[in-house]
């Protein structure tokens, strides 16, 4: 199944910033993540590029990158299928995050976060329920990472925040749009607000229960496909 020739909404044209191509593949990683790249289709990288103002060349360094991570398939001659994982996978993927963010994020609660930390986290925080708010389904993703990786980076230990990131980017969350529909994206979002004010009190115990109820919604809420268009 080839591309439609509609624009996909998440793809709109921007002001190139300082890297181009991190800037593509974050776009696209979030949209491929939310479903705004849809499973199975082919997608050219001459026509992403068209949406994004750019030249081919980046598009198609980025989609070889995103083939790497294992989110597309390369279709010599014809361009990029989106991989859509199967369910078993998806849950395998949200049962790893679960065994290594858990822990880590009571480790973090029990040694506690300095002001400024707490600050940067707090801001992270307020841009995802932004996003959430405006619907803006790939900052909300990208954010969210951001967030999450820089909140596991507070117990040292760069290989477990680069695995966490890879294992995010490997899941789908297609529920993200019908649910800031219908309003319930917000509350969701909050979380974040929550897991620092815990994480600030020290409340480890809390602190952990909370990350393992929010990575949940990964195979919960924001996983149900059921009302997208």
């Amino acid at each position: 199944m080839s591309a439609p020739d509609a624009p996909i909404s998440a793809l709109t044209s921007f002001a190139p910033r300082r890297n181009m191509r991190d800037e593509i593949i974050e776009k696209l990683r979030g949209a491929v993540i939310t479903g705004e790249l849809r499973p199975g289709v082919v997608y050219s990288a001459p026509g992403l590029a068209e949406q994004f103002g750019v030249s081919a060349t980046p598009v198609r360094e980025a989609m070889i990158d995103l083939a790497k991570e294992g989110l597309v398939e390369t279709l010599r001659n014809k361009g990029f299928r989106v991989r859509e994982p199967s369910e078993q996978e998806l849950d395998n993927l949200a049962e790893i995050r679960l065994l290594i963010e858990a822990p880590t994020v009571r480790q973090v609660a029990e040694a506690g976060i300095d002001p400024q930390t707490s600050t940067e986290l707090r801001t992270l925080a307020q841009g995802i329920e932004k996003a959430a708010a405006e619907h803006d389904f790939i900052a909300y993703i990208t954010i969210d990472t951001e967030f999450h990786c820089r909140l596991l980076s507070l117990a040292g230990n760069r290989e477990l925040v680069e695995t966490v990131r890879a294992l995010r980017a490997r899941s789908r969350l297609y529920g993200v749009r019908p649910l800031a529909e219908q309003g319930r994206l917000i509350p969701s979002a909050h979380e974040h607000m929550e897991l620092l004010d815990l994480i600030e009190r020290g409340a480890a115990a809390e602190a952990e229960a909370l990350i393992r109820r929010h990575i949940g919604h990964v195979r919960g809420i924001w996983a149900n496909r059921c009302e997208q268009s």
